[in-house]
């Protein structure tokens, strides 16, 4: 299977993960980006509205990261939750948006947090998604050490997605060097999951990348600036980078 590259039975929804980092709600701040946040949801309700069955992870990137705060004397663990209660402010500004758009979506949450969101329960999941609901995970997985790249994969494997797609901002794409950096530097259109391992290429953490090569999960990154380019991944157009278990291409 490879995703959209694949033949599907037409009879058959697309389902598909949305990955969006924190530093993309952020726009590159702290807190969010009203207007970032509007124009993904406006993206994603086409894609739905096209019979497209979208489930989400959303990173807290832009309020807190674990690491980063066990540098500033903070304990890795504590430090860790903290972040995965930033997803949860994003996952509901999301829902939020969405449901300003008519979109019915619901939140779960790997953290039992009754008022403002439903445990995580993936036959409940799979079936919000079959009514044409979009799901939105937070929280992570709800134990540190764990990045919202490894529970993207887990949750995609876990109720059947057909691909996992990565949203970036400033790149469109994974390139055989930084492109910011190296004008040389090509856009793969086709990456092996092996080579982005041992490259170090930038696409997601090596544990996320390890899960979904051992369980043949394709991951299609791709940028999310363009407009237009969130429906389109959701929607299956051959946008960035498939990662997969095929050979490498280079444009």
């Amino acid at each position: 299977m490879t995703g959209s590259d694949s033949a599907q039975n037409p009879a058959t929804p697309r389902r598909v993960l949305l990955k969006l980092s924190g530093e993309a709600f952020g726009g590159g701040e702290v807190g969010i980006d009203v207007q970032v946040v509007k124009r993904v949801a406006k993206e994603i309700v086409q894609a739905v509205q096209g019979g497209v069955q979208v489930a989400i992870v959303v990173g807290g990137g832009n309020f807190f990261r674990g690491a980063e705060l066990s540098q500033a004397g903070i304990e890795r663990s504590r430090g860790d939750y903290m972040g995965m209660l930033g997803t949860v402010m994003n996952c509901l500004a999301l829902q939020d948006f969405l449901e300003q758009d008519g979109q019915a979506t619901r939140v779960q949450t790997a953290i039992t947090m009754g008022q403002v969101a439903e445990p995580y329960i993936p036959l409940k999941a799979i079936r919000h998604l079959e009514k044409g609901r979009v799901v939105i995970f937070g929280a992570g997985s709800g134990m540190p050490y764990f990045s919202t790249d490894t529970v993207s994969i887990q949750r995609a494997l876990e109720i059947h997605c057909v691909e996992v797609l990565m949203g970036k901002n400033g790149v469109d794409g994974v390139y055989t060097a930084d492109p910011h950096k190296q004008a040389s530097a090509r856009m793969f259109t086709n990456l092996s999951y092996q080579r982005a391992l041992v490259d170090n290429l930038a696409v997601m953490d090596a544990a996320a990348l390890s899960m979904a090569r051992d369980n043949d999960m394709p991951i299609r990154v791709f940028g999310l600036e363009g407009e237009g380019n969130v429906t389109g991944a959701l929607e299956g157009q051959r946008l960035g980078t498939l990662v997969h278990g095929g050979p490498d291409r280079t444009l």
